[in-house]
């Protein structure tokens, strides 16, 4: 089984180091545009196997979308970040064109592939995907919750010194400020957060996942890398081994949780086909209106996009 992993920046590397490490595909082709960056991180990795024992042959190539061919999962990472002066509307053009040439061209050369989409704007670029690819809305999806879910999960197991392997939580929404991390659904071996942690650190840790990217751009001077690598990373093994696990995607929304006709984070059931299933939570009136307001925010950057004509 072919993965091919569009971006070879610190984001992509990781991802495609995770994947091998896994040892499940049989090949992953790491690609980007500039020359020499996706061959030499590939080779990088590829050198590891022996000291790490996976048997992934891990491959790098310069803009030929002829080696993904095949590939029965793609993740795209491509995009550039924000820069000064940039403002919100240049950066959706400028990421979207890429996020569009790269899902043509990835779909040209594996029609059955599932797409999974890490560029950022998250929400709107896996919009962008899925208006290009013309294929089921359960094989386009973004990877945003499992990043900011481990976020939530990461501060929660400081302040309570313990295990996060122990935290299960809901986080749904959009990816950015306006994201819902659910304390109705977060639990510690099965006992619920808020008998283990007073409202006020709750709600402290709720405000720092929010920010959690910006957290981390303010002390790199970039955007985080290991994290969201290896969250992709763990969508594409669910997929691959048919696991049925459920995390929190960017899916498209027909209806579910009264909305319709957008992208956005809810909890799904992920497997060999992508996503299985929308899994509808009964939240109540407090957390739906903050679900809803979420949406409003995505809504609107959705319809930046739509105002480009890009797919006409």
């Amino acid at each position: 089984m072919k993965i091919t992993v569009v971006g070879a920046g610190n984001v992509g590397a990781t991802c495609a180091n995770v994947i091998a490490q896994g040892d499940y595909a049989r090949e992953v082709v790491l690609l980007d545009i500039k020359a020499g960056l996706a061959e030499g991180k590939a080779l990088d990795i590829w050198q590891t196997a022996p000291i790490n024992g996976f048997g992934t042959r891990v491959v790098g190539v310069t803009n030929d979308y002829s080696a993904t061919a095949g590939s029965a999962v793609a993740v795209i990472t491509s995009g550039l970040p924000r820069k000064p002066g940039m403002s919100r509307d240049d950066l959706i053009s400028t990421n979207a064109a890429i996020v569009k040439s790269v899902t043509e061209n990835l779909i040209k050369h594996s029609p059955d592939a599932i797409l999974i989409v890490v560029s950022n704007p998250l929400d709107v670029m896996t919009y962008c995907a899925y208006r290009t690819a013309g294929i089921s809305p359960s094989r386009v999806f973004g990877m945003a919750g499992i990043l900011d879910t481990a976020r939530y999960n990461a501060f929660l197991a400081e302040a309570l010194n313990c295990s996060p392997k122990d935290i299960h939580s809901v986080l749904m929404g959009g990816h950015g400020d306006t994201m819902v991390p659910l304390p109705r659904y977060t639990t510690v071996a099965g006992i619920p957060i808020t008998e283990l942690i007073d409202p006020q650190k709750l709600e402290a840790i709720i405000e720092r996942t929010k920010k959690g990217g910006g957290e981390i751009v303010n002390l790199l001077g970039t955007s985080a890398w290991y994290a969201p690598g290896a969250a992709a990373a763990l969508m594409v093994e669910a997929i691959v081994k048919d696991e049925q696990r459920i995390f929190p995607c960017c899916a498209w929304l027909t209806g579910q949780y009264g909305l319709n006709q957008i992208y956005m984070g809810v909890p799904v059931k992920l497997g060999r086909n992508g996503i299985e299933q929308i899994l509808e939570l009964k939240l109540n009136e407090q957390e739906l209106k903050l679900v809803h307001q979420s949406a409003a925010a995505v809504k609107e950057v959705m319809e930046v996009l739509d105002q480009m004509n890009l797919f006409d």
